[in-house]
């Protein structure tokens, strides 16, 4: 857990320093006060990266630098972002004194964000149901995150290939190599999924006390039986259609995780509350996940999460954040404090 954290450069923050409580976190103030940009900061330096803009953009308007530190109880950590005059940035980490330009699994900590945006999960277009369950998967399995860096140079590549007419001959290497890393990313995401399909039911009665029954499923027009054969076999079939069209047609890249309630399509069939409860309960159950495979709690950062519930599901829902170290924007502290102990933190930004 963080202890404290200074922000120089940072978003709205020339230079400001909070103390951290190891329990909740209250973050308020009015709309446009920084609320959001203090959670941007504890997530950038705990995986370096942001979720809502390029490292040029977190930085203050005309400054050379923006730099975040931030300190648990045995460790230091720094963010620093420099830019040149041709808008370049560079990202430098530094944990106790190692400098690092990239981050490792081992060097992050943990975090489960939960922002309004990720509603549109539900809803929305399937590369925002693949981010949320590949997120889950950087975090807690080793080489995931350059397993789909590969993949994504390799698909890349024979998008090239197929911009260029190549013939069959050379885009077949890019099509095994697209199978065999396409089946590794599958076969990950089908774990995952089944454990979310184990645990993501239980803890979304306990918020909404429904009977409901959620179901994930994983969509594909691979075999999900035999994955790997099958896509191959589908990217030699379609190469002409590829060709025609530009771009590959099938593969992770394709693929959607489908939320169904009551055997209909989640989004399609319950209220914008109702789809927070669902959200909040699979970020309850990232966070567990994430828990038991590190051996380490997240952090929660949770923007705006109250609002749209109801006295009852705010409830069930603190009691499952109260053992982790917990951070709660909101522009009315007094709807948050009621339902935590009074060990929460109250921490005001500018107005």
């Amino acid at each position: 857990m963080i202890t404290d954290i200074n922000l120089q450069n940072f978003r709205s923050y020339a230079n400001d320093s909070f103390e951290l409580s190891p329990s909740v976190n209250i973050i308020v103030g009015p709309n446009a006060s920084g609320k959001t940009n203090l959670l941007e900061a504890i997530l950038m330096v705990s995986i370096g990266s942001s979720y809502r803009a390029r490292d040029l953009e977190v930085m203050q308007f005309n400054k050379p630098w923006a730099r975040v530190e931030a300190h648990t109880k045995d460790f230091s950590r720094v963010i620093k972002i420099e830019k040149f005059e041709d808008n370049r940035t560079i990202k430098t980490f530094i944990i106790n004194t190692k400098i690092v330009r990239r981050l490792n699994i081992s060097q992050t900590l943990p975090v489960v964000l939960f922002e309004p945006n990720h509603l549109l999960t539900l809803n929305g277009p399937p590369e925002l149901r693949r981010s949320y369950i590949d997120n889950i998967l950087e975090q807690t399995v080793t080489g995931f995150k350059a397993l789909k860096a590969r993949y994504k140079r390799a698909l890349a590549q024979r998008n090239t290939q197929l911009k260029q007419g190549s013939s069959v001959t050379r885009l077949f290497v890019w099509n095994v190599r697209i199978s065999e890393l396409g089946g590794q990313i599958f076969r990950e995401r089908i774990e995952l999924i089944k454990k979310l399909q184990a645990l993501v039911p239980d803890i979304y009665k306990s918020l909404s006390e429904h009977t409901d029954s959620i179901e994930f499923t994983y969509e594909s027009d691979c075999k999900l039986t035999d994955y790997e054969t099958d896509l191959l076999k589908k990217l030699e079939q379609h190469t002409e259609l590829d060709v025609l069209r530009g771009f590959t047609s099938h593969g992770p890249h394709r693929d959607d995780l489908k939320i169904s309630i009551n055997s209909k399509l989640a989004g399609a069939v319950i209220s914008r509350g109702e789809a927070r409860t669902v959200l909040l309960a699979m970020k309850v159950v990232e966070a567990k996940l994430i828990e038991e495979i590190r051996n380490q709690k997240p952090l929660l950062l949770f923007d705006d999460v109250f609002s749209e519930l109801d006295r009852a599901r705010r409830l069930a829902l603190t009691k499952l954040l109260n053992n982790y170290q917990t951070f709660i924007t909101t522009t009315d502290a007094d709807v948050v404090v009621r339902y935590f102990t009074e060990s929460a933190l109250i921490i005001p930004t500018k107005s």
